[in-house]
């Protein structure tokens, strides 16, 4: 099978587009042909030796990928050979077959397109639970989302109109609060003037602020939050991890609540499992649908993840074998 392999850690140039052998599943292990594969900004991290993980190279990049049952191992019953599924992994998943502990696979409908399934793990996934569990996003409440046209902020709008929020999205160009605004936003923002734009927009402030961007755009957030409100720190596109004055914490009476998808997952299988599970049912009743921004061959993962680095795309990239 192709496959895209990081040899070791360095500029995404370094990627290279390999024949590796054929995955064979263990007990538990199920493979998979991918049809679909999500690409996320924390992939382009992991390349370059800039995220949390760092797994032991030669390594294949990618958290997901959707495709149908090619082998299981004797232990696995939940799916069969032939069967539509997502699966969620560490990496892995920028190949043409991609092998997955079978607690990583979930079965699909036949009304979602793969490419949907792919947004809805890792990037609509981080919002959700940031939404859910992190902020406890109650109806009524005003949501204000950062970095609102990229995979995770255009989640974040529909999750948070699912929620029954009111939701301001921040984006760069005209092009982006379109988009924003398109997947349900009620009013989309640019960053310039932003601090006098939510003094107006939100007089009371912001409850909840989800914030995947940091630099200068958390400062603003920072100061427009109001009392009880929850400031979600999702990452740090920008490239500047800000600095907080924890006065504003003191004397505005809100809280700073970091989300970790990834230790999410792990520690609280159950209740992924559950987040998942409420995802699909929103999507089969048409309440979300996820922005697929383009399609790119497997082997430009390089060109792909530069673009998303770049903060150029809008909505969720998908690769095709």
């Amino acid at each position: 099978m192709k496959a895209i392999v990081c040899p070791e850690y360095g500029p995404l140039s370094n990627l290279e587009f390999r024949e590796l052998p054929d995955p064979e599943p263990g007990t538990d292990e199920v493979v998979v042909r991918a049809e679909a594969i999500g690409v996320n900004y924390p992939d382009g991290l992991l390349v370059q030796g800039l995220y949390q993980m760092k797994p032991e190279t030669p390594f294949v990049p990618g958290m997901e990928a959707a495709g149908i049952v090619e082998a299981i191992g004797d232990n696995v019953s939940h799916v069969k050979p032939g069967d539509r599924v997502v699966v969620m992994l560490n990496n892995g998943a920028y190949a043409e077959k991609v092998l997955a502990s079978s607690n990583r696979v979930f079965p699909l409908p036949e009304t979602m397109p793969f490419a949907d399934a792919c947004a809805l793990m890792c990037a609509w996934g981080t919002s959700h639970h940031a939404l859910k569990q992190r902020a406890n996003l109650q109806p009524g409440e005003t949501l204000l989302v950062l970095g609102g046209a990229g995979s995770t902020g255009l989640a974040a709008i529909s999750i948070g109109k699912a929620m029954g929020a009111r939701v301001i999205a921040v984006a760069s160009t005209s092009e982006k609060q379109k988009a924003c605004i398109e997947t349900g936003a009620d009013l989309a923002l640019p960053y310039e003037g932003l601090r006098d734009a939510l003094k107006q927009e939100a007089p009371g402030g912001v409850d909840v602020a989800f914030d995947p961007v940091g630099g200068a755009a958390f400062d603003v957030a920072a100061r427009a939050m109001a009392r009880n409100g929850r400031l979600l720190v999702i990452g740090f596109a920008s490239g500047e991890i800000p600095k907080l004055p924890v006065n504003l914490v003191l004397l505005k009476e809100y809280s700073l609540v970091g989300v970790f998808w990834g230790a999410f997952v792990a520690k609280e299988p159950e209740v992924y499992a559950a987040n998942n599970r409420e995802l699909f049912a929103w999507h089969a009743e048409g309440r979300i649908k996820p922005h697929i921004d383009e399609n790119q061959p497997l082997s430009e993962a390089g060109t792909a993840l530069k673009r998303i680095l770049d903060r150029g795309g809008i909505g969720k990239t998908i690769l095709v074998p």
